[in-house]
C-alpha cells in the first residue's frame, strides 16, 4: 500500500482493512483511525470518505455472492480427500458439511448421559451456568437508580461440579438454571483423557490438509436452552457432532458492512440463591469514562467488548436495516456429521438437547505469493480488500 496521508482513497482503504472499525454505523470511533498495514492515522471521518467506505463494501459484498458464494452449504457423504477438500472449499473460504464425516467413531451411540454417569461420574468438569442459555452474549441489566436499563456482554459464571452434578441438571432442567460444558481452552484434551479413544485428537484428513496438529480440541454437552450468539473466530473449525444435532446460522466473512457491533461493557452473572441471578459488571461506568478520557491513541478500550447486536433469528430491522442485505446460510450438523466452518465466518448455534460435539481448531497460516502451498490459506475476503487497496490506490492496475 502506497503511505499517502492525502489520498482520500488511501485513507478509505486503510480503514476498510481494519476489521475492528464499526464500518455500518453512522460514525466510527477516532480510535479505529490508524491502519495496521500502512499506520496511517486517518483521523475523523469525513462524510465523503464514508460514503466511498459504504460503497466498497457494497460492492465487495456483493461481487463475494455473485462470484463464489452459494446459497447453502455444500454437502459430501462420508469423507472427502485433503486435495478436494482444499482446493474446493479451504482456498474458497467455503463451509462443507460431510454427513456421516465421523459416523466411524466408536463414540457414536456410546456417549449419552448414562455412559458418562458410569464413567465420569466422579469426574470434575469445568461448567458454564446462566439464567437463560446465553453465555457470552449481550443482557440488559436494570440501573440501581431506577432511571432506566444498560447493556453488557455477559459471560457466565462457572462452576467446578462433578460431572454427576452436571448430568443431573441435564435430566431435570430447572427454570432459570442453563448448564453447558463449553470452555474452549482444548478441554477435550485436557480434560477427558478418558474419551480419547472413542473419538480422536485430530481428524487426518483436516490435519494433512493444514498441515498440522490441531490448536485445540474442545469438548461441548447441554441443555437445548444453550444458545451461542453470532460471533466470528479466527480459526479454521472442524465441528463433529457426537448425539443430537445443532443448526448454525452463518454468515460469509464479507458480510461484515451489514452485522451490526457495538461495544459493551463486561460484566459477569452470579447466582444469588437458587434462581435469581445478578449481573456483575466487571468495571464501574465511572472507572471506564475516567480511562477514556485519559487515552488519546488509536487502540480500543481494553475496558469494552465490541460484540454482535443482533439476533439472527428475530432480526429487528427497524434498528438494523443493512442486515437486509447479509447472506445467509442454515445447516443442521446431526449426529455423526461433521461441519468445515472456515475462519472469520460469522455463526449463531442452537441445539437439541445433551447434545454431544467435538471441535477443532486448526491456526491460521501465514499467506505468501512465494510459497502458496496446500497449509498457507489466505481467506477471500482478505484477497479481495488486498486487491482493492492496491487497485484504487494505484499500486495495481
Amino acid at each position: 500500500m502506497q503511505n499517502k496521508t492525502g489520498d482520500d482513497a488511501t485513507r478509505v482503504t486503510c480503514v476498510i482493512l481494519l476489521d475492528v472499525c464499526d464500518l455500518h454505523q453512522n460514525s466510527i470511533q477516532p480510535h479505529c483511525f490508524k491502519c495496521s498495514t500502512c499506520h496511517v492515522v486517518v483521523g475523523k471521518m469525513l462524510p465523503e470518505n464514508e460514503d466511498k467506505i459504504k460503497r466498497f463494501c457494497n460492492v465487495l459484498s456483493q461481487e463475494s455472492r455473485e462470484l463464489y458464494l452459494t446459497k447453502k452449504v455444500s454437502e459430501v457423504e462420508r469423507s472427502i480427500s485433503p486435495l478436494i477438500f482444499h482446493r474446493e472449499y479451504v482456498s474458497k473460504n467455503l463451509p462443507l458439511l460431510i454427513r456421516g464425516g465421523v459416523s466411524q467413531w466408536p463414540a457414536i451411540g456410546k456417549w449419552n448421559i448414562p455412559y458418562f454417569r458410569e464413567t465420569l461420574g466422579d469426574k470434575i468438569v469445568s461448567v458454564a451456568v446462566t439464567p437463560n442459555g446465553y453465555a457470552d452474549a449481550i443482557a440488559v441489566k436494570e440501573l440501581e437508580d431506577g432511571t432506566g436499563k444498560k447493556e453488557y456482554f455477559v459471560m457466565p459464571e462457572e462452576r467446578l461440579v462433578p460431572m454427576s452434578t452436571f448430568l443431573d441438571a441435564l435430566e431435570s432442567p430447572t427454570q432459570g438454571n442453563v448448564y453447558y460444558i463449553q470452555k474452549q481452552n482444548s478441554n477435550f484434551n485436557e480434560d477427558f483423557p478418558e474419551l480419547w479413544s472413542d473419538a480422536g485428537t485430530d481428524i487426518s484428513w483436516a490435519t494433512e490438509t493444514f498441515g498440522k496438529n490441531p490448536d485445540a480440541v474442545n469438548f461441548w454437552m447441554g441443555d437445548q436452552r444453550a444458545v451461542t450468539s453470532m460471533h466470528k473466530d479466527p480459526y479454521e473449525n472442524i465441528y463433529c457432532v457426537i448425539a443430537g444435532e445443532k443448526e448454525f446460522v452463518l454468515h460469509p466473512p464479507t458480510d461484515l458492512p451489514w452485522i451490526p457491533y457495538k461495544n459493551y461493557p463486561p460484566a459477569n452473572y452470579r447466582e444469588i440463591k437458587p434462581g435469581e441471578w445478578l449481573i456483575d459488571p466487571i468495571i464501574t461506568e465511572s472507572t471506564i469514562d475516567e480511562f477514556l478520557e485519559e487515552r488519546n491513541d488509536f487502540q480500543l478500550d481494553f475496558n469494552v467488548i465490541p460484540w454482535i447486536s443482533i439476533d439472527p433469528l428475530n432480526p429487528d430491522y427497524m434498528r438494523y436495516p443493512a442486515y437486509k442485505n447479509a447472506n445467509t446460510l442454515r445447516v443442521t450438523v446431526c449426529e455423526g456429521d461433521v461441519l468445515y466452518l472456515p475462519s472469520l465466518w460469522f455463526h449463531h448455534v442452537t441445539q437439541s438437547h445433551a447434545c454431544i460435539a467435538v471441535n477443532y481448531w486448526m491456526g491460521l497460516a501465514v499467506f505468501s505469493r512465494n510459497n502458496p502451498y496446500i497449509n498457507e490459506k489466505i481467506n477471500l475476503r482478505d484477497r479481495a480488500l488486498f486487491y482493492a487497496t492496491h487497485r484504487t490506490s494505484g499500486t495495481l492496475r
